[in-house]
């Protein structure tokens, strides 16, 4: 019995020990990746200079080196307006910086020149009135400023500013609390008149605006997918793993948009998936997919859902990993109709092992990579780790290394490992 006892014991040492080291080796080699995908050598893994692409390059490298079987790349063609030129405003003399103080609308044409400033009085809010001063010789050629939502909600009016021939402004300034944010989801086209965001402070009582930025305009911009495969030992199945890889890119010349919860974190965690699997042959072909023009509108994984590698028919369950750079005790997620069979065994696993505080499973929406997935009948889950200490950083240019968080990648990578073992 004795003897018994001491196997049993060194079996467990041995087991914790090598899960121990897993762990510690997945989360230095995580934070590797992130710091590398987050650095300036990509520039915000946009279009307009490349970074994408060169973060697609590296990914390949480092799925060959997590042991794959099988790596390629699935190429497509985007439409994309972006801003690597000049990028310089003043408000009443006083310059501005860009990512901090202000940023561009992303479907914006450039603007250049000196413009007088028309303040929507909101309180007030007269649309015939604001018409009638539009109309004044003062305001000719002048910016409209106004709270973007307010805008919104009144979209009716406001389009009228935004058309050539609707009214004489020669665009508009909406103002968004700090920090600032940028986009890119319908850049791919240009509007006839700019718009700028502007933070309140910096908007507030000017009466000028002095305005030198470019734009520029990619018509069927070559981006790619990178797909790879663990090879199982049933081949009828697979399980896929999703993550974005592109990110906002370049605000003028200076400024990028590091993009390291959004999604440098779930590009990591896909990669360190795919070292598990190699390590540990799975039941099921496994495939590890890294999207490209996320950001652009989910053109990669639209495009990977009309040109699929394996038939989506044969996929038991995808998971798609974005923004976990995170340390909410909640863990969000979207799920789809088919994925909901295997939402209840997500809950088991995470009450009976306390990865996370709870599972907040909210609507299905179209805002990452697994919605293509989720319309097309696939079984999916999405996992955000949203509201936590790092959220206000997203899409601003303080989405830093510096500013990521790793509480949630070690309770996600188990709990997607947890529930691929008993689904």
């Amino acid at each position: 019995m004795k003897k018994l006892i001491i196997i049993a014991l060194a079996f467990l040492m041995v087991e914790t020990f090598h899960e121990m080291s897993l762990q510690a080796q997945d989360l230095a080699y995580y934070k590797q990746i992130v710091k590398e995908l987050s650095s300036a050598k990509y520039q915000g893994r946009g279009y307009a200079k490349g970074g994408a692409n060169k973060a697609g390059k590296y990914l390949q490298k480092e799925f060959a080196k997590a042991g794959v079987d099988e790596v390629v790349c699935q190429p497509f063609t985007i439409d994309i307006n972006t801003f690597p030129g000049k990028m310089e405003l003043s408000a009443d003399g006083r310059k501005l910086t860009p990512g901090v103080d202000f940023s561009m609308r992303e479907y914006s044409p450039g603007v250049h020149g000196e413009f007088p400033v028309y303040h929507v009085d909101t309180l007030n809010y007269d649309p015939e009135k604001m018409f009638a001063d539009l109309a004044k010789p003062e305001y000719a050629n002048c910016l409209v400023v106004c709270e973007f939502w307010f805008a919104y909600n009144h979209g009716k009016d406001f389009s009228r500013l935004q058309k050539a021939g609707g009214c004489t402004n020669a665009g508009l300034i909406q103002t968004w609390t700090s920090p600032i944010k940028f986009y890119k989801a319908y850049g791919h086209r240009v509007v006839e008149k700019p718009i700028i965001w502007m933070t309140p402070e910096a908007v507030e009582g000017i009466k000028t605006v002095r305005a030198d930025i470019d734009n520029k305009f990619l018509k069927d911009y070559e981006l790619f997918n990178v797909i790879t495969k663990v090879e199982g030992r049933r081949h009828d199945s697979c399980y896929v793993f999703t993550a974005h890889y592109d990110h906002l890119g370049n605000l003028g010349k200076k400024v990028f948009y590091a993009g390291a919860n959004d999604n440098a974190s779930g590009t990591a965690a896909i990669v360190t998936l795919a070292k598990y699997y190699a390590q540990n042959r799975p039941e099921y072909d496994m495939y590890f997919i890294a999207f490209s023009g996320e950001d652009a509108n989910l053109r990669g994984s639209e495009y990977y859902a009309e040109h699929p590698v394996v038939p989506l028919s044969q996929i038991k369950y995808l998971f798609n990993i974005d923004m976990i750079g995170d340390n909410n005790p909640v863990q969000y997620c979207e799920v789809s109709n088919e994925g909901m069979r295997g939402y209840a065994l997500f809950e088991k696993l995470n009450d009976g092992k306390h990865y996370f505080k709870s599972l907040n499973r909210g609507e299905l929406a179209g805002n990452s990579d697994h919605y293509p997935f989720a319309v097309r009948h696939v079984p999916c889950i999405f996992l955000e780790n949203e509201e936590g200490d790092a959220f206000k950083y997203y899409h601003t240019i303080f989405d830093t290394y510096d500013n990521f968080l790793i509480d949630a990648y070690e309770p996600i990578f188990k709990l997607v490992r947890d529930f691929v073992e008993e689904y």
